[in-house]
């Protein structure tokens, strides 16, 4: 419930929710740095101050002479300096720091000599140090008896007395924070403007207008292949749809025909009792339904096929399966028969004596004394030819006739009650076993050829 509320605050847009990301994670990147900068540039700035003390320090302890403390050469920027005794008196010091009290309690031990440190008083600010313990020698040199301690200090510098830096930082990683999310922005305005373009495409595109494509952009990244793709499922689509309309006009020209007869048919015995024979008029209807009754059939079997209806797949023998299939056909036209042995393949047992069936059928329907059946081995590849020595197929009929209700005038005249499915049907089964089923050119006569994976080419059965 927590997660679901704080989603509910979230833009809905992509381009608002990469923005907001990439803006936060940029601040809290640049947050980082700048503070870890801000701590090095302290540390080195408070580092070299007291190197400078201590160097001050050293120098002014080297000057040193018996009876004799002669005045500072440091830097101005040091100019704090102090000898004070063990009793907390100042012994000596130099001009800015005449008057003042000791910059420090701070006693260092005689094993750690040099120590650093900082003073501040509400007055005054802050005074960066260094106190020295002198050598007892140098304490004899100066005639004292006890310790004695050097103090070097200064004023803290600005940088660490005030905040301007952190606020500098801090306005510096706001800047680079905004122009880092607002470059994101128009970036990804740019990029989703291309999401946007398809997007309204899209919206534009209707059944009853599938030709619009979507805007491609150049190149070869995320949103060109999107497009692309796009593209491409449109123009299966519209090829589809074209299809199907196609199929639901050539179907309900062929329906009608038959139809239309039927209806007179009954129509003429219903007006005219007297004149027309019952009985003939019964069987003329009968060979319509039948005929009905089998292009619808056919066009069962066709919508199967042609939507990917998978079917069960299983090894088959083609050469046993012609075989069993050319033994039945004993009248009309004899069928001669040359296989090779074991021709196995994947398939459906069902479809494809379907298509042996249909491609027999049509052979002996335009063959004039005989047909040949093949079946042999090819490149990894079973072979099925069926080849008739009738009047054979013109070059430029070869694709046509595989169409649906395509009959050209001779199988009109041999078969006038054929549903003109048969080839059509045979080719989807051959294409759904990821064959082919072609005509080629023969000697005499029309030449299918029926190709098929062989099971021992495949990396197994196919389902």
């Amino acid at each position: 419930m927590l997660g679901r509320g704080w989603a509910s605050f979230l833009p809905h847009s992509v381009r608002a929710r990469t923005t907001l990301g990439v803006g936060v994670l940029a601040l809290v990147f640049l947050t980082v740095i700048g503070v870890s900068l801000d701590f090095l540039v302290l540390d080195r700035v408070r580092d070299r101050a007291f190197h400078e003390t201590q160097r001050a320090s050293t120098e002014w302890i080297g000057s040193f002479e018996p009876g004799r403390i002669p005045l500072s050469t440091t830097p101005a920027s040091v100019d704090l300096l102090q000898l004070v005794d063990s009793r907390g008196q100042v012994v000596a010091a130099s001009e800015a720091a005449a008057g003042l009290p000791p910059l420090s309690t701070l006693r260092p031990p005689a094993d750690d000599r040099i120590q650093g440190g900082t003073a501040c008083s509400p007055q005054g600010g802050c005074i960066l140090f260094t106190a020295s313990r002198l050598l007892p020698q140098t304490n004899r040199l100066l005639g004292q008896g006890e310790p004695s301690f050097v103090y070097a200090g200064m004023r803290e510098p600005a940088i660490l007395s005030s905040h301007g830096l952190e606020v500098g930082t801090a306005a510096g990683v706001l800047l680079v924070a905004s122009l880092v999310t607002w470059g994101n922005w128009q970036f990804s305005t740019r990029m989703m403007s291309r999401v946007e373009a398809i997007r309204e495409r899209m919206s534009e595109i209707t059944v009853s207008d599938l030709s619009l494509r979507v805007p491609q952009p150049p190149g070869c990244d995320e949103f060109a292949r999107l497009a692309f793709t796009v593209n491409q499922t449109l123009a299966r689509l519209e090829e589809s749809v074209e299809l199907q309309r196609r199929f639901a006009s050539t179907t309900s020209h062929e329906l009608r025909n038959p139809l239309a007869g039927l209806h007179a048919q009954l129509e003429e015995a219903v007006l005219y009792p007297g004149d027309v024979d019952p009985r003939e008029t019964v069987h003329k209807a009968l060979s319509v339904t039948d005929r009905l009754v089998a292009i619808v059939d056919d066009l069962l079997v066709l919508s199967r096929l042609r939507t990917g209806d998978p079917a069960a797949h299983e090894p088959i023998d083609l050469s046993a399966l012609i075989t069993q299939e050319t033994a039945t056909l004993t009248d009309g036209v004899p069928v001669h028969v040359h296989i090779d042995r074991e021709v196995k393949v994947s398939g459906s047992r069902i479809q494809l004596i379907r298509v042996l069936s249909n491609l027999l059928a049509n052979a002996r329907r335009h063959a004039d004394t005989e047909v040949e059946v093949t079946a042999g081995r090819t490149d990894g590849q079973a072979v099925v030819t069926v080849t008739d020595d009738g009047d054979g197929i013109a070059p430029q009929d070869r694709e046509r006739v595989f169409e649906r209700f395509v009959r050209l005038d001779a199988a009109r005249r041999r078969e006038p009650g054929g549903s003109g499915l048969g080839l059509a049907i045979s080719r989807d089964i051959a294409q759904a076993h990821h064959g082919t089923l072609l005509i080629e050119d023969a000697p005499r006569g029309a030449r299918f050829v029926l190709r098929l994976p062989l099971m021992d080419a495949a990396d197994g059965p196919a389902t």
